[in-house]
């Protein structure tokens, strides 16, 4: 009987890094192609917002990555506690900058909070996909 190890027991850095530079992508992609068909189903106003949800989420995953390569280096000891502090800091900065991009943009656009919303949730169908696909190979 041959055990085989599980994927995610074999996840290096740099595979991880890759699957998050290719869920950034797919979420620009799938984002992009549906605020085009928003733009010609019902206007201007409802593709800003889930433009402006994919972007949000698109940067999100960018944090993550910034965040995961943060406290790997923090556990190998490769940086010092200083920097972890700045990092964190600037986590919750860059937190308020999307919740204040979200607040303009329901403001200032008028458009669908649903569209909004799915902008913002397709980082998690990014992810979703890149696990599926790390998960079947």
């Amino acid at each position: 009987m041959s055990e085989e190890t599980h994927p995610l027991a074999n996840m290096t850095d740099t595979r991880l890094h890759a699957l998050l530079r290719r869920a950034v992508y797919v979420t620009l992609i799938l984002g992009g192609l549906a605020a085009l068909i928003l733009w010609k189903a019902s206007g201007w106003r409802n593709a800003a917002m889930m433009a402006t949800g994919t972007a949000i989420s698109a940067a999100s995953i960018l944090e993550w990555k910034r965040l995961i390569r943060m406290i790997n280096a923090m556990l190998d000891k490769k940086k010092a506690l200083r920097n972890g502090l700045l990092a964190a800091a600037s986590f919750v900065l860059r937190l308020t900058f999307f919740g204040a991009a979200i607040y303009v943009s329901l403001r200032c656009f008028r458009g669908s909070v649903v569209a909004l919303l799915c902008g913002l949730g397709l980082a998690i169908v990014a992810l979703l996909w890149e696990a599926i696909r790390l998960l079947r190979d």
